[in-house]
């Protein structure tokens, strides 16, 4: 079978397995850390981004939005900790770190305007989604109850990214440079989460 190139990038980005013992409880202990500390900084994104905006008159309809998935990312938030525990899993040790980077990029996109704060969504989306994509095509056959679970916070995340474009978010100020620093952003942010 001939490979694409697309076809060749999406299976580097999935991990090869670790040898030794001990490997996969290794490689979950990872993938659960990485994802609650994500789930709890697009808490506090947006928690901070409705803080800004939520005093704004006119901003009824974000102020909405932002509240509404908010409450997705809280549900997600919520079964990593159930993960965590189950799994006897730790949190990153950055998670004080993430929750003032969280909350200064919220409110920062805010200040910008109702687009920037779009633009921020879809950035951070675009990463999560992808990220969770990699992680269920490594554990479809291991663990398809959480590969599922997986799939539906997937859905969810890309849900809110579609969203913000339909708002406007491709009309941010400097909306490339602002969305190719949240994506390096994020991107080291989870490799970070995966180690420490």
């Amino acid at each position: 079978m001939t490979q694409t190139p697309d076809s060749i990038a999406d299976a580097r980005r999935v991990p090869l397995p670790r040898p030794g013992p001990g490997a996969p409880q290794r490689r979950m202990a990872e993938m659960l850390r990485v994802d609650h500390a994500g789930e709890f900084a697009a808490v506090h994104i947006y928690r901070a981004q409705r803080a800004i905006l939520g005093d704004r008159k006119g901003m009824e309809q974000i102020t909405g939005d932002l509240t509404e998935m908010e409450g997705h990312e809280q549900v997600h938030l919520d079964r990593f900790n159930a993960l965590l525990n189950e799994h006897k899993v730790r949190p990153t040790a950055m998670i004080p770190v993430w929750k003032i980077a969280a909350t200064v990029l919220g409110a920062g996109t805010a200040l910008i305007g109702e687009k920037a704060a779009h633009a921020c969504t879809e950035a951070v989306e675009s990463v999560i989604e992808e990220h969770y994509a990699d992680q269920i095509k490594e554990i479809s056959d291991r663990d398809p109850e959480l590969a599922a679970e997986l799939t539906q916070f997937r859905e969810e995340e890309l849900a809110h990214h579609d969203h913000a474009i339909a708002h406007g978010s491709r009309e941010a100020p400097a909306y490339r440079l602002l969305s190719s620093v949240i994506k390096v952003g994020c991107k080291a942010a989870i490799k970070i989460s995966e180690r420490i």
